[in-house]
């Protein structure tokens, strides 16, 4: 008899050809959610808007591995650069659901461009860095062309960027966006605030809405407290929330020009996240406050909508939004009518809305 604990001949396993390994599949950077073709495609895409920027001084082609640009030594004798970065931040939610992408790269622009124009600097070359998902070709061109078109009317260059391609990272039609800016001033030139002193006016410029700041809050009280969808129509705005949510960070580079004729000013402050508290004292001398007067203009209906939704503090309200100041210039008090004169006749609205005052050490007084 067979012994029964000898496997039978049906049991045993065949054994394995010699040579032989199990077949494996090829995997590709397409598996792995990066779709090189489209992103060559877009690249292309990108390559035209850029060039549409272009001026004598660039001296290189979008690809490359950096930029190449060339400083005019006659304009700029004594150069000094001013550099910027930073990005859009969560209003990219809102142009998410309403699928408005052009208007966004002109946000990032002109937000990089005032921060360095109120230093006195003329732009000279911006970079863009767009990250996502899934590259989508019409919304990066999209993107894309509102940059370009924000650097021709700002008269800098679109000289680089980067692209990037991140499938898990961000949901399917989403995006993040982000630049830097480079500009030049003389060194005589430099606004930094330096001699402000007591007594000078606080001159203050409308903004455009929110900007591109405090939308988290902003979002929070609309869409979740009040229970706003982006299409509804709201009496106390006068628009639907989406629109008023998107209106473009407006430039100021034009009125800056203006102003920033030796003398007239002696300081300047871009109002962005921090609001009129924190970006204020950014350029006071030590020693010396802002006094702002509340009187001094009326704050648009946006921001008392949003004070009303939340219950919010006033001193919530003015370290979060630009609450309709979007840039403040300091003037010496005898240059003040000549200022007023210039802003009329370029039809540019402002309002007095405050004085430096010495009382204590850079802050912001309000009443």
């Amino acid at each position: 008899m067979p012994d029964e604990n000898q496997p039978t001949q049906t049991a045993r396993t065949a054994p394995r050809p010699e040579n032989t390994r199990p077949e494996k599949t090829s995997i590709s950077y397409s598996d792995a959610g990066v779709d090189i073709t489209a992103g060559d495609r877009a690249k292309q895409r990108i390559k035209m808007l850029a060039r549409k920027t272009f001026n004598k001084h660039v001296l290189s082609e979008i690809g490359g591995f950096g930029g190449l640009f060339s400083l005019d030594l006659d304009k700029f004798p004594d150069p000094v650069l001013v550099s910027s970065a930073d990005g859009v931040g969560t209003k990219l939610k809102v142009a998410f659901e309403l699928r408005i992408h052009h208007t966004v790269g002109a946000d990032l622009v002109n937000h990089c461009v005032n921060d360095i124009a109120v230093q006195g600097a003329t732009p000279l070359f911006f970079l863009d860095y767009l990250a996502t998902g899934r590259i989508e070709d019409d919304t990066v061109e999209t993107v894309v062309r509102g940059i370009s078109e924000a650097c021709r009317a700002n008269g800098c260059a679109l000289i680089g960027g980067e692209t990037a391609q991140m499938p898990g990272f961000y949901a399917d039609g989403e995006y993040d966006l982000a630049g830097t800016i480079v500009g030049a001033v003389n060194r005589p030139n430099i606004l930094t605030g330096a001699n402000i002193e007591p007594g000078d006016v606080l001159l203050g410029l409308p903004s455009n809405g929110l900007h591109t700041n405090g939308y988290s809050l902003a979002r929070k009280l609309l869409f979740e407290t009040a229970g706003y969808g982006p299409e509804q129509y709201i009496n106390e705005l006068k628009d639907k929330t989406g629109a008023a949510l998107m209106r473009t960070h407006r430039s100021y580079l034009g009125v800056i020009r203006k102003l920033t004729t030796p003398g007239l000013v002696s300081g300047m402050a871009h109002i962005t996240g921090g609001g009129i508290t924190e970006n204020l004292p950014r350029i006071l001398p030590r020693g010396l406050d802002a006094h702002i007067d509340l009187a001094g203009w009326e704050i648009p209906p946006l921001f008392t909508h949003l004070q009303e939704l939340g219950n919010v503090t006033q001193d919530e309200m003015f370290r979060t939004f630009n609450m309709g100041i979007g840039l403040i210039a300091v003037i010496p008090a005898e240059h003040i009518k000549k200022v007023k004169a210039i802003l009329n006749r370029a039809n540019e609205r402002h309002c007095l809305i405050g004085r430096i005052v010495t009382r204590g050490t850079r802050k912001v007084l309000y009443n």
